[in-house]
Parts: structure tokens; C-alpha cells; sequence
């Protein structure tokens, strides 16, 4: 193997994860300028829900199809449709063009990040580099949520806030080029039968079910007919994919993957993971503000996404030593501590400690399954697989971390309302004070005009409410550790098989 060519190939899709992870961060930074160019504030959340959408939904596809037609082939596309997505973006002239293009960036995200890790398992034969590797791909992910905001603050205030779109351009040519002329893979003779109904159905029922747990407890209430409606269009679509699946010649989502132990384990695992971090990210910075009363939400927001750079690094590197359902139990219980920690965390707390709960947090709940879950998966299932099993850690991830943002908003926004309800008497306020009040974005921004006896009577009662939603990080923590149970004794030195039949279409190695 060529190492000056192996070394190209990896930056190349590092620079890939980097853009992809980074727009997001970004865009939120500068989305006060977006607002003050092109208006539509109305439509705002749309900007990072349709991207979320199109990048879940099509995460299982792409995982499946580089499997079938060659990683190579679909990662290009997928940085091809992400650089079409932000060069569009940085034209849009109304927020609905922006939320269009957003989505089709989020159609190529779908491909990056689970072929970037198909195409590391693939091109390195040493197991333990790869291992390493893809904890500091994984680390990627942490160092954009630091570096983005103020990347995003930068670009908008000086050059304007397209440029938050078009500084992906530079960076995905180059990566486009480096692997179109460095990355060669050959394929099977056989040309495989696409699963076109089941995309459809999988799409469908994943944008449904998305779409539901986004509005769910927010903009409807969970018993209205919107998201009922919702949820049983995800039932029935998903009922009808399994059925599918178990005919398809090639089915884009092989159900045999879920007889492996690993495999559904560590699907279980992502999903409680994810269910704590965006819980984490979603209120972290509100708690900051406006109950710590921060100027901003960085001194949290940093040393957590620096702390998860760090967990995802060393654990790509010694998981060698010790059992994957180790590191699972290990990451559940950190998140048990973390969870109970946060939800009786003073309101006064010290910095010091804050940013000691923020290291427990991404040193033990959220960093180390950021590596090791994409290597246990790799390393259990049958070669023809690795593309379609990576896409499943990363589906499951973002399904838990909608699923954990969304109960936790219902957690925190009933809880507020019932505590200042009742509170609101004693402190002789009127109940339309109370009703505009209790809007935590209302609270940051008109605080320092408030009473001090109402001020404190306010973030109290959110830093109460938000307290109590930080026990849903011990619930799924909780539900989590059933994943060590189910995912078997499977360690990192454990030799897999892997039987080359004329089924694998793809071998993918450097020129």
C-alpha cells in the first residue's frame, strides 16, 4: 500500500467531515444576519431541520449503495451535492430558497460521514490504525462545534453571511480532487438490483417520524392529530419496509444485520448517546445565560465539545485493551453520574465546577462511543455490510438525539410553566408578566430591565425546570445499559472472519 497516497485519502476525508460538521455551527452563528438580509424569522428552525431530515434520511441509502456501487462513487457524489447545496445557499435571496438548498445539502452530508468511515476500515489493513483514526475523525465533530461559532461570527461580521456557505467550496474541491485521482476501487462483475421501493418506504417513514418528534411537545401537542398523524404514517411506511426488506433481492436495509448482537447493540447504545448529548447542547446554553447568567454560552459549550475531542481520541486508541460492552457500560454510567449531577446542580455553581461536569460529560457519556461504536459494528458484520452498518450508528445517533431534545423541550417548557404558575402569586406578578416570561429567550434578553426579587424568581424557576429535564439523561443512560447486555463479549483483538464471496461488490485501496 502507497503511504504517501493512504496519507492523501485521509486528509482528504478529514477536510470532507470537517466541511460537513462545521455547517451547522456555523450557520447558527450567523444566523441573526441571515434574519437581518433576507427576513423570514417565522421559518428559521427550518434552516437546521431540513438539513437534519435530508441528512438522516438518506444516511441508511448512501451506507447501502456505497456498499453495492463503491464507496468512492458515493462519497464523490455526496461532496458533489454538498458543494451544489452551499453554493446555492450562499445565493438564496429568501428563506425559503435557503431552507430548499439547506436540504440538499443535508442530502450530501447523508453520504460523508458514514462512507468516510466505511473508506478508513477499507484502505488501512492494520485494525488497530483504523481504530485509532476514527477517533480522531470522530474528534472532528467536537472540534467544529469549538471553532464553529466563531468561524460563523467572523465570516458574517467581515465578509458577509454567504460566506458562512461558500467557505465549504475551498475545502470540498480540494478533498473532491485529492480522492478522484488517489482512491481506486475495483467491482464485482455483477451489476446489483437497486431497492427502489424500499428507499421510498425507509424515507418516508424516517422523515415522518422525524418531522414528529421535532413538532412533538413544541409546535403541536403530542395528542393532536398533526403528530399522531405523523406517527402513524412512520408505523404503517415502516411496517410495509420490513415487508419489503424481507423480499428485496437486494434489500437497502438487510435484516440480518439485526440477528448480530453487536449490531443492535450498539444501536441501542448511539441512540440513548445521542438522546444525552443533544439534550446536553439543546440546554446547556439557555442554563448558562440565563440562569448562570454567562455572558455566553461557551465557557459550558467549549470545554464539553473539548473534553469529547479528547474521550473520542482516547478511546479509539486503547479500546484494544478492553471489550466493547465495557466501554458501553462505562459511557452509560458516566452519563447516570453526569445526569444526576446536572440535575441538582446549584444555580450559583462555580465555573470550576461547571467545567468539571462538562469533561464528565464528554470524557464519559458522549466521547468515547464517537469512535469505538463505528469500529465494534465494522469489525462484527461480514464485509459486504461495513458501509450499510456504519450508516446505522450514526441513524441511530441523530434518531436519539431528536428523540432527546424533543422530550426534553416538553420536560423543561411544562415544568417552567407549572413552577411559575404557582409561584407567581407569592411574588405578587400578573399572569400576562408571567405568560411573556416564561419564554427563556425573553428572560435573556429583557433580564438586566427586571426587578432583582422577579429576576431571581424567574431563573429559579427555569434553572428548576431545566434541572428536572436533565433527568431524562438518566433515563437513557439507564435504558443504555441494556446495550451491554445485548451486544456480547465481542473485543477489539477478536478475530472476525470475513468471507469474500461474489456477493461483495466493492473492494475499495489506494492506486
Amino acid at each position: 500500500m502507497d503511504k504517501k497516497k493512504t496519507g492523501l485519502i485521509i486528509l482528504a476525508m478529514a477536510l470532507g467531515l470537517l466541511m460537513s460538521a462545521l455547517d451547522n455551527t456555523i450557520t447558527s452563528a450567523a444566523i441573526s444576519h441571515i434574519i437581518g438580509d433576507i427576513n423570514g424569522f417565522d421559518k428559521i428552525s427550518w434552516v437546521f431541520t431540513a438539513y437534519m431530515l435530508a441528512s438522516t434520511s438518506t444516511m441508511l441509502v448512501f451506507g447501502k449503495l456505497s456498499d453495492m456501487f463503491g464507496r468512492k462513487l458515493f462519497y464523490l457524489i455526496g461532496i458533489g451535492i454538498f458543494l451544489v447545496g452551499s453554493a446555492l445557499c450562499g445565493t438564496a435571496q429568501d428563506m425559503t430558497q435557503l431552507i430548499i438548498y439547506r436540504a440538499i445539502q443535508g442530502v450530501g452530508s447523508g453520504a460523508i460521514f458514514p462512507i468516510s468511515f466505511t473508506i478508513i476500515f477499507t484502505i488501512l489493513a492494520d485494525p488497530k490504525q483504523a481504530a485509532k483514526l476514527s477517533g480522531v475523525f470522530a474528534a472532528i465533530f467536537g472540534l467544529s462545534s469549538v471553532a464553529g461559532p466563531q468561524i460563523g461570527t467572523f465570516l458574517a461580521e467581515n465578509w458577509g453571511w454567504r460566506w458562512c456557505f461558500y467557505v465549504n467550496l475551498p475545502l470540498g474541491i480540494l478533498s473532491f480532487i485529492v480522492l478522484l485521482l488517489a482512491l481506486k476501487e475495483t467491482r464485482s462483475d455483477r451489476r446489483p438490483k437497486i431497492d427502489y421501493i424500499g428507499t421510498l418506504f425507509l424515507i418516508i417513514s424516517t422523515v415522518s417520524l422525524l418531522l414528529a418528534l421535532e413538532f412533538g411537545g413544541k409546535d403541536y401537542a403530542w395528542s393532536s392529530w398533526q403528530i399522531i398523524s405523523l406517527l402513524a404514517i412512520a408505523l404503517v411506511i415502516g411496517f410495509l419496509f420490513v415487508l419489503v426488506e424481507r423480499k428485496a433481492q437486494e434489500p437497502i436495509l438487510p435484516l440480518p444485520l439485526f440477528k448480530n448482537r453487536m449490531v443492535v447493540g450498539m444501536m441501542l447504545a448511539c441512540l440513548c448517546q445521542g438522546g444525552i448529548m443533544f439534550s446536553a447542547i439543546a440546554y446547556l446554553p439557555i442554563f448558562s445565560t440565563a440562569v448562570l447568567g454567562s455572558a455566553n454560552s461557551n465557557g459550558l459549550l467549549t470545554p464539553m465539545m473539548f473534553s469529547l475531542m479528547v474521550g473520542a481520541v482516547l478511546f479509539g486508541a486503547i479500546q484494544r485493551f478492553v471489550s466493547f460492552r465495557s466501554v458501553i457500560a462505562y459511557s452509560m454510567v458516566a452519563g447516570i453520574v453526569v445526569g444526576y449531577l446536572l440535575s441538582v446542580v446549584s444555580h450559583d455553581a462555580s465555573k470550576w465546577y461547571m467545567i468539571l461536569l462538562m469533561v464528565i460529560l464528554g470524557v464519559g457519556a458522549i466521547g468515547p462511543l464517537m469512535s469505538v461504536a463505528q469500529n465494534a459494528v465494522a469489525l462484527s458484520v461480514d464485509r459486504k455490510y461495513i458501509g450499510i452498518s456504519s450508516s446505522i450508528v450514526g441513524f441511530w445517533r441523530n434518531i436519539g438525539g431528536v428523540l432527546g431534545a424533543s422530550i426534553m423541550a416538553t420536560i423543561v417548557n411544562s415544568e417552567y410553566k407549572s413552577i411559575i404558575e404557582v409561584g407567581a402569586a407569592q411574588n405578587n406578578m400578573p399572569l400576562e408578566q408571567v405568560a411573556k416570561l416564561a419564554n427563556p429567550d425573553q428572560l435573556i434578553r429583557a433580564g438586566s430591565t427586571l426587578p432583582k426579587e422577579t429576576l431571581n424568581f424567574i431563573r429559579d424557576s427555569l434553572g428548576t425546570a431545566i434541572n428536572h429535564g436533565f433527568i431524562l439523561c438518566i433515563v437513557f443512560a439507564i435504558v443504555g445499559l441494556g446495550a451491554v447486555f445485548i451486544a456480547g463479549p465481542l473485543r477489539f483483538t477478536m478475530p472476525i472472519k470475513k468471507e469474500e464471496t461474489q456477493s461483495e461488490n466493492t473492494a475499495v485501496h489506494t492506486a
